[in-house]
């Protein structure tokens, strides 16, 4: 039987959404997250960084955009153990700047997925899935990578047959 790891990084409090900031007590990265869970039965892994992003929304993007300049790989606060008993793993994250916050890169470069099936998806407010499919490949040779799933953040609420559709595609 496959063994589904769905690992996220997902923003909470002040995000930008629909065109205003709002403070949301759970992310729109792990909303979506919990549609794949539901769907697949795949374990949960939370992606966090040791150090914390500022709250306020601004501030964070500024240290976002600066951890992307730099190339820098934030150090993570935990560890999947095990990773070799997962077939697929779902990687989930919030466009940032045009691909996949640094952390979810730390990630990425943690483990070899040689052999394994990462399916990516993402939240966004108008950027897609920009470069964060390349990246991935770029970062996990030997890994299959489909095509991923972007839902604007404002719609992960409402995202369930998106969800359901991407989720039987990839298998």
């Amino acid at each position: 039987m496959e063994k589904i790891l769905i690992a996220y990084y997902s923003r909470r409090g002040q995000n930008y959404v629909g065109g205003r900031i709002v403070d949301l007590a759970q992310g729109n990265t792990e909303t979506v997250a919990r549609k794949i869970e539901r769907c697949t039965g795949g374990e949960m892994f939370r992606i966090d960084t040791v150090e914390k992003y500022p709250a306020d929304y601004t501030a964070c993007t500024q240290a976002a955009r600066r951890e992307k300049d730099r190339n820098a790989r934030p150090a993570l606060a935990d560890r999947v153990e095990d990773m070799e008993r997962y077939d697929t793993v779902y990687v989930g994250f919030p466009n940032w700047w045009g691909t996949m916050p640094m952390a979810v890169h730390a990630f990425l470069e943690s483990y070899d997925f040689a052999g394994k099936t990462l399916v990516p998806f993402c939240t966004h407010e108008g950027g897609g899935m920009g470069d964060s499919v390349r990246d991935i490949r770029r970062l996990c040779p030997g890994a299959t990578v489909l095509e991923g799933l972007a839902v604007r953040g404002s719609e992960a609420d409402r995202s369930d047959a998106a969800v359901e559709a991407f989720v039987r595609r990839g298998r």
